[in-house]
């Protein structure tokens, strides 16, 4: 049940625009794609299922693939509506990632770690302080990491090549289309 759930979030899509206060789409944000988005915050890297793969794919590198499982599974989790299910999910997370004797233990402080008995009234946020934590240890430790990392820098490379190309086939289009009318 949980890889499905991470399965989903991974194809899940970004938002199509991205607001400045005034309410109108942000320039700066509305142009930027892929990897130049990624590199702006690890926020942008986290809504494109791609940066998540290649995230992922870092990360499980670096033995620590389980701070962004968590982080995903903790996202899916807010989203739950239905009482029972939103029970299934906190314990599915804290067998996965908090329990001593989880599959996936991610490393949090030890006070903040979460008393089984919480598991039973569960509600939305009760992971979020968890979740804060690793999103924090991500954001300043591997994330700076990834963005130097060769994954990242030989998607970066293949994303320029296929833009080039591209960019290269539109303009031999025009000059066509003008030497042949």
């Amino acid at each position: 049940m949980f890889t499905r759930a991470v399965s989903r979030l991974s194809r899940k899509r970004p938002p199509s625009e991205i607001n400045d206060s005034d309410g109108k789409p942000g320039s700066s944000q509305q142009t930027l794609k892929g990897t130049s988005r990624w590199t702006t915050s690890l926020e942008n890297l986290l809504e494109d299922p791609e940066g998540v793969k290649r995230f992922r794919e870092f990360l499980k590198k670096e033995f620590s693939e389980e701070n962004v499982l968590f982080w995903l599974a903790c996202e899916e989790f807010k989203k739950t509506q239905d009482k029972k299910q939103m029970q299934e999910k906190a314990k599915e997370i804290y067998m996965t990632f908090l329990s001593s004797k989880a599959s996936c233990q991610v490393n949090v402080e030890g006070q903040s770690r979460l008393n089984e008995t919480i598991l039973e009234v569960p509600h939305p946020l009760m992971f979020q302080k968890l979740q804060d934590q690793i999103f924090n240890l991500m954001k300043y430790d591997s994330y700076s990491r990834f963005l130097k990392s060769d994954i990242f820098l030989k998607h970066k490379r293949a994303e320029e090549q296929e833009e080039n190309s591209s960019e290269a086939q539109s303009v031999a289009k025009r000059a066509s289309r003008i030497y042949n009318t």
